[in-house]
């Protein structure tokens, strides 16, 4: 059973989520495309039929969908942003309104500097968010406390929340509305299901007739 990560993050002292330990390259390596191939098969696609059809409806409507998260994270969540936005485009179809709360920097320095970090995605919502937009919140522990203030922020004003987590999932995977839960305690593993996952609906929206 994967025990929960209640400090988000991986610092320099922590080893939790890295894997066995004194392993040599190769060995490592053939461990780690283990663990991971494991965890494409059990991904959960329910979850992700539910996301899919959450951004259809959004397309449909004229929804904005916001994406977000922190570190290795935050690089997916720009991704994502970019493919939901950009690659998913098909001709004569209608585009996807999506953006990551992770680019405008100066914005975000602004909060972190005179409100504090935990309200980086909050704040910005709070200037963007309208009632049936998505927010897509990426966070391997699910504890991250920026993420999980930006899914109660969402929740209480009437968005879709969509959470991507690891580990045993942390508040984030009960707060939100959809939930892709890699069940797995190495980050590399969970961070390349969640981009995995991004890529994956990005395509299927792109391949629809």
């Amino acid at each position: 059973m994967i025990k929960e990560k209640r400090t988000p993050g991986l610092a320099a002292s922590n080893m939790t989520g890295t894997g066995p330990g004194g392993l040599a390259a190769r060995d490592f390596a053939r461990w780690y495309r283990d663990q991971e191939i494991a965890k494409w098969h059990e991904l959960d696609l329910d979850a992700i039929a539910k996301i899919a059809a959450a951004l259809e409806k959004a397309e449909r409507m004229g929804s904005q969908i916001f994406v977000l998260g922190n570190g290795g994270s935050a690089a997916t969540a720009s991704h994502i942003a970019t493919d939901w936005a950009k690659t998913a485009q098909r001709n004569g179809k209608r585009l996807l309104r999506c953006m990551s709360l992770t680019d405008n920097v100066p914005f975000m320095t602004a909060i972190a500097n005179d409100l504090g970090y935990d309200e980086v995605f909050s704040r910005q919502l709070e200037s963007y968010l309208r009632r049936g937009d998505v927010v897509v919140l990426i966070s391997g522990s699910g504890n991250s406390p920026n993420v999980v203030n930006a899914a109660r922020f969402a929740k209480s004003n009437g968005a879709v929340t969509i959470g991507m987590t690891g580990f045993s999932g942390g508040k984030l995977r009960r707060l939100v509305d959809i939930c892709l839960h890699v069940d797995s305690d190495q980050y590399g593993v969970i961070e390349d299901l969640h981009m995995g996952a991004g890529s994956m609906l990005a395509f299927y929206l792109k391949q629809r007739r």
